[in-house]
């Protein structure tokens, strides 16, 4: 018994040193003063399905099949283990047709690290559609792979990235491609804004599986799937709400 808590004890102490590093931005030069605050957490509205808490990962799987090795983390997160793409990880329900996506979510400091090698994870809706997750703060012209696109599809409008160990958040409006007689008459529609600034504005998805999403049968529905791009990427506070047409 004696054992046992120390290895628990052990495994809150690194999860909480972890954390901890988040909080250093040495030298950086940040330009605004709200781009080192936080976002508040935006509370699940009425009839939205909590996916993450804080409190437990018993709605997600590991992609491969097996139990999460995400760490709960201090602060109501849960932090990716940087081991690679296997060790992403998905929900156990799967998602049609309209909805609305809430993700808070933010990047570590990697200051010896360049492009898509600084906190690099996604969010995959039906775990086909990437909205990329990365440290991009301070890039002028954001491309096609950087934080807030549609992975290879469209670079968002505008930065609106917050520096990197800050919260941030998404809140994106999903509609799922629509499929008659098994051909697609209707793709994937995408609208998503950072931090409350509008980044991609109804997008048309002309791909069914954006690079490294999970794919198969893209008229059927899908899971929200978290990418583990061996970043020690962090998420908090992810609901869902379905919207019917």
């Amino acid at each position: 018994m004696r054992s046992t808590i120390g290895i628990g004890c052990l495994v809150l102490a690194l999860a909480g040193t972890s954390f901890a590093q988040y909080g250093d931005l040495g030298d950086l030069d940040v330009a605004r003063p709200e781009d080192r605050q936080d976002v508040s957490p935006t509370p699940p509205p009425e009839g939205a399905i909590v996916l993450f808490d804080g409190t437990s990962l018993d709605h997600w799987v590991q992609i491969d099949g097996q139990p999460p090795a995400w760490q709960l983390v201090e602060g109501g997160a849960m932090q990716a283990p940087a081991r690679g793409g296997e060790f992403g990880i998905m929900t156990h329900q799967r998602f049609g047709g309209r909805y609305k996506l809430h993700v808070e979510f933010r990047v570590p400091y990697m200051p010896d690290e360049s492009g898509q090698g600084r906190g690099n994870s996604g969010v995959y809706n039906q775990g086909r559609y990437e909205v990329q997750v990365l440290d991009s703060y301070g890039i002028s012209d954001p491309q096609s792979n950087d934080c807030g696109a549609i992975y290879e599809v469209a670079a968002p409008l505008v930065n609106a990235c917050k520096a990197p160990t800050v919260w941030q958040s998404y809140d994106i409006d999903f509609r799922a491609p629509v499929f008659r007689n098994g051909e697609k008459v209707e793709p994937a529609r995408i609208t998503v804004y950072q931090n409350g600034t509008l980044i991609q504005d109804d997008v048309a998805i002309p791909v069914d599986n954006t690079r490294a999403g999970l794919g198969g049968d893209p008229s059927t529905p899908g899971p929200l799937h978290l990418q583990d791009h061996t970043n020690p990427v962090q998420y908090r506070n992810i609901w869902l709400l379905p919207i019917d047409d």
